[in-house]
């Protein structure tokens, strides 16, 4: 029998709903939330505003961060709900290899609705020109057996729903 997750990652592409959906599920779970862009050093910030996507090499300290945030957090007791964007299977890897049990919530929609939202959306550093290679660099988690795929063109409380029965947080 899988164990009860520790960590729930809500991945998808910027503008999916990640961070909506992330608050939403660690409230109805008692969960801490977590924002990986929130970890990103101030070069990458910087390169994603200038409208330049991050490289693989770029990406990995930030994956690293991540994975050590999530064990210090569930070592002290903490459960977690993370907004990831975990576009490269090898960074999802990464965050299986703490040994933490978890589970992944992959975010899929259409592009224009993806990108409608990320029009609508006011004060963040992503801008609507990175998402081709958002979707470009996405490798979606096909036959990953820890990842439920949830549609994002329905209501928030519809996600969550729905969420909390695929994390198994219900």
């Amino acid at each position: 029998m899988t164990p009860a997750p520790q960590v729930v990652i809500v991945m998808g592409v910027s503008g999916s709903g990640k961070t909506t959906l992330a608050r939403l599920l660690a409230d109805a779970w008692g969960a801490t939330c977590l924002d990986a862009d929130d970890l990103h050093d101030e070069t990458a910030r910087a390169r994603m505003a200038a409208g330049l996507p991050l490289t693989d090499a770029m990406r990995d300290p930030w994956v690293a961060r991540i994975a050590d945030e999530l064990t210090t957090r569930v070592a002290a007791g903490e459960r977690v709900v993370l907004a990831f964007s975990g576009l490269r299977r090898r960074h999802r890897e990464r965050l299986r290899a703490t040994g933490l049990p978890l589970r992944f919530l992959f975010l899929h929609g259409d592009k224009a609705l993806i990108a409608a939202r990320m029009r609508a959306r006011s004060g963040h550093y992503m801008p609507v020109s990175l998402l081709d290679s958002q979707f470009d660099t996405l490798e979606p988690p096909t036959g990953e057996a820890d990842v439920a795929t949830l549609a994002i063109d329905r209501a928030p409380a519809a996600m969550l729903r729905e969420a909390l029965v695929a994390s198994s947080c219900a």
